[in-house]
C-alpha cells in the first residue's frame, strides 16, 4: 500500500506545518497532505534544497531554520506566525541519531536539542495559533527506540554517560517525545497530541554519522520499508479519523508504549524540566 491509497479526506482549508520535510517520511508527509488540498508549509535547514522540495511537493511556503538551535526555532515560529497566520496541524518530524556526543553552537547536546527541545519549543510557540483551529493536532514522530530509553533528569544532555553509539541519547529523546505528547494532551484537552513510531524506514537514517555506522545502516535500509509506507501513521494522525489524545501509534493503530512512557509523574517532571530549560535558554 502506498500513502496516496490511504483515505485521509479532503484537507482544503487546513494549514499544516511539517518539520524535517526535505527528505524521507517528512517529504512524503508534506506531499500527501498537499495532495489532499492542505496548505502545507515545510521547514528545512538548506534554503535551496527546501525550495526545491517545496516545488516538488506543491507546498505553500517554506521556513528556513536549523532546528537544533533554539534561537532559530523561536525565530522560525515568529516568521511562521507573521507570514501564514493560521495553523491546524503541527507535525514535529525532524530528528536525528548521532553516534558520538557533540554540542550545538549554543552549547547543548545535539540529540536532546534537536529531537526534544526543538519540537517542544516550536509547539509552545505555535500553541496560540493552534488554539484558534477547529480541529487542532500536534503529531510527534517518536520511535520504538523509546522502549530502551529513560530520562536522565539530573543530566539530560548526558555529559557524564553518553553511551557507545549514542543509543542512550537517542532512546531518551524518543521517550521524551512520547511523554511530551502525553503531558501536552493533559494540559491542552482542546487539541489532539499523539506520538508515533513510523517503522524502520529507508530514509538514510544515521548515514550522517559516516564510517561504520553509515555502512551498517545502508545494509539495514535494504530490508526497511519505504518512506511512503513509513509516512502512513503520521498521515493518519495528521489527517485521519482520530478521536484520542496523548496516545502512541504504530502501523496506523494505537499501541501500548513502554511502561516508562506511561508514567504521568515522569511526563510532568519532563515538562517542567523542559520549560525551565527553554526559559533559561531564551531569556
Amino acid at each position: 500500500m502506498n500513502a496516496a491509497s490511504t483515505p485521509h479526506g479532503d484537507l482544503a482549508g487546513r494549514t499544516i506545518l511539517v518539520t524535517g520535510a526535505t527528505n524521507g517520511i517528512g517529504l512524503i508527509t508534506a506531499r500527501e497532505l498537499a495532495g489532499r488540498g492542505a496548505r502545507v508549509v515545510i521547514v528545512g535547514r538548506n534554503a535551496e534544497k527546501t525550495a526545491d522540495v517545496a516545488r516538488r511537493v506543491n507546498a505553500t511556503g517554506t521556513v528556513i531554520a536549523d532546528l537544533s538551535e533554539l534561537t532559530q526555532v523561536r525565530r522560525a515560529a515568529q516568521e511562521y506566525r507573521e507570514r501564514f497566520g493560521a495553523l491546524d496541524v503541527l507535525v514535529n518530524n525532524a530528528g536525528a541519531y548521532y553516534a558520538t556526543r557533540a554540542e550545538t553552537g549554543e552549547g547543548r547536546e545535539r540529540t536532546w536539542a534537536l529531537n526534544h527541545l526543538s519540537p517542544a519549543l516550536l509547539t509552545r510557540e505555535l500553541l496560540p495559533l493552534l488554539r484558534q483551529a477547529r480541529d487542532p493536532r500536534v503529531v510527534m514522530v517518536a520511535s520504538e527506540a523509546h522502549r530502551m530509553g529513560r530520562i536522565h533528569f539530573g543530566d539530560p544532555e548526558l555529559r557524564r554517560r553518553y553511551a557507545a553509539r549514542g543509543w542512550a541519547a537517542y532512546g531518551q529523546s524518543k521517550l521524551a517525545n512520547v511523554l511530551y505528547a502525553r503531558e501536552l494532551a493533559r494540559r491542552a484537552p482542546w487539541l489532539q497530541a499523539n506520538s508515533l513510531h513510523p517503522g524502520m524506514v529507508a530514509t538514510g537514517f544515521a548515514h550522517n554519522n559516516g564510517g561504520l555506522v553509515a555502512r551498517l545502516y545502508r545494509i539495514v535500509d535494504r530490508f526497511a520499508i519505504t518512506p511512503e509506507e513509513g509516512a502512513l501513521t503520521t498521515l493518519h494522525l495528521a489527517a485521519g479519523d482520530v478521536r484520542v489524545s496523548g496516545r502512541y501509534f504504530s502501523e496506523e493503530r494505537e499501541v501500548t508504549p513502554a511502561p516508562q512512557a506511561q508514567d504521568d509523574g515522569a511526563a510532568l517532571r519532563l515538562w517542567e524540566l523542559t520549560e525551565r530549560t527553554l526559559d533559561a535558554a531564551l531569556s
